[in-house]
């Protein structure tokens, strides 16, 4: 996670997603006593750390997070910023077509200039992994019967072919294998609240990863 990924978000007209770290997921009330699940992020300043510039499309490169070493090709991309002494963590990259004249190399991102309450965003991180499951805990397969002569089978796949024709396993068959440690991204999400003083970001909804992970919040286009 700590090499730089280029994240391709399509065409926006400036800015529109940070990086945030998930710190938990609980509940919370609207004005109307409707009771809601939230995720809580830690929204601090992202740092504009590259622009390559492409014509009509720009990638802009943020930066969030910090760490205690750097190898030196990371302190020398981050020093042509002049953020050499932050030592930022995380670096990744979105696509844009235009910047504001206060976006550029070594200014910061706050997420009070990105998102406003109400704001539709979608959310993307990292699944929990699970390690190696088999079909019933990752394919939701109901087993066999332990009865008749069974008791060994209740978890088993069952047939996963044919036999001469086609003499082989689909590609794509739903088996036991790594499940988990995925990238997902949930939409449809709201922005709740913006806490400057204590660097908060509260989003409506439950997204996927766990405490502390990394994750891009990306305003959604009306």
């Amino acid at each position: 996670m700590t090499s730089t990924e280029v994240i391709f978000f399509g065409e926006n007209t400036m800015i529109n997603a940070l990086l945030v770290r998930k710190l938990k997921q609980t509940q919370a009330f609207s004005e109307a006593g409707v009771r809601m699940p939230v995720t809580i992020f830690e929204a601090n300043p992202c740092w504009i750390t590259a622009i390559t510039d492409h014509g009509i499309r720009k990638n802009v490169e943020l930066g969030y997070g910090t760490k205690k070493q750097c190898t030196k090709r990371e302190l020398g991309h981050l020093k042509k910023a002049g953020l050499e002494e932050k030592k930022l963590r995380f670096l990744r990259s979105m696509r844009v077509t235009e910047l504001s004249e206060t976006e550029k190399i070594g200014s910061e991102v706050l997420a009070s200039q990105v998102f406003t309450v109400g704001d539709k965003v979608s959310v993307t991180g990292v699944s929990k992994g699970k390690g190696f499951a088999g079909v019933v805990k990752r394919h939701g397969f109901s087993g066999g019967p332990r009865s008749h002569g069974q008791s060994d089978r209740e978890r088993a796949p069952g047939s996963i072919g044919q036999t001469t024709t086609p003499g082989r396993v689909y590609k794509g068959k739903r088996m036991a294998g790594r499940m988990g440690s995925d990238t997902v991204t949930v939409r449809g999400l709201s922005v709740v609240s913006i806490d400057t003083e204590n660097k908060r970001l509260i989003v409506k909804g439950v997204v996927p990863g766990g405490v502390n992970g990394l994750c891009i919040v990306k305003k959604e286009s009306r």
